[in-house]
């Protein structure tokens, strides 16, 4: 059984997945509705390939990994893990999907914690740049191959844009029918320039805003991005 998946020389992302997944389900839908929904790895032989994929991943990244790698480090046969994933290119989409769902996981808990909309704003946007930034396998591929994650994120359509732009949206009205912000905040557009800003400072990170000081992150968000809710309202 060949491998499956992009080895670099077509000039094709690695990733293609992550913005179009199995139907017209974008891997970011699925890994949020699995957030919402608690969903589990479906066995621990799956489970087991998923750890030693992720694993894998961090130490050697995605091109030079082959399923017969993950197939040993997960202690089963090459046959079982072509059973699990078909294809190198579906066992990629589920672990990369599995650490988006973990990080909506953390996500939902963590804003739980903010007291008022412009704290949850702010933790929102230093806690997705930084989470991602931070993650072994996300954050990782983007610094050592970035030409099989960015490609992914940026190429599919406005996909995963607009994936997250409708989390963001759906966050927001939220926070209108509480009554923490006004009901003529468009909160459509809001959302989507809260997500272009995190999407540019996560692709091309820049030379002013250090990325890794959390601080000048919060002050960049209440500077900046708070005030959007802030149209004839009195939210914070």
């Amino acid at each position: 059984m060949s491998e499956a998946g992009h080895d670099g020389r077509s000039g094709q992302p690695l990733l293609p997945a992550l913005g179009v997944a199995s139907g017209s389900e974008s891997l970011l839908e699925r890994a949020f509705t699995e957030a919402l929904e608690r969903a589990d790895d479906s066995d621990e032989i799956t489970a087991r390939l998923l750890d030693a994929a992720y694993e894998q991943f961090c130490r050697m990244g995605i091109r030079r990994s082959t399923m017969e790698d993950v197939a040993r480090r997960a202690g089963v046969s090459r046959i079982t893990a072509y059973r699990r994933f078909a294809t190198k290119d579906r066992l990629v989409e589920q672990v990369v999907r599995r650490e988006f769902r973990r990080y909506f996981d953390q996500f939902l808990l963590d804003i739980q914690q903010a007291a008022t909309v412009g704290d949850r704003v702010v933790l929102g946007f230093v806690s997705a740049l930084q989470a991602f930034r931070r993650n072994p396998l996300i954050g990782g591929l983007m610094t050592a191959e970035p030409d099989a994650v960015i490609p992914s994120m940026t190429s599919d359509g406005g996909r995963t844009l607009a994936t997250v732009q409708r989390f963001v949206a759906g966050q927001l009205r939220r926070e209108q029918r509480a009554g923490t912000i006004s009901e003529t905040v468009d909160v459509e557009v809001v959302a989507e320039l809260m997500t272009r800003l995190s999407c540019s400072f996560l692709v091309t990170p820049g030379v002013v805003v250090d990325l890794d000081d959390a601080e000048q992150l919060r002050a960049v968000a209440r500077r900046f991005l708070v005030p959007m809710l802030e149209c004839d309202s009195q939210a914070e």
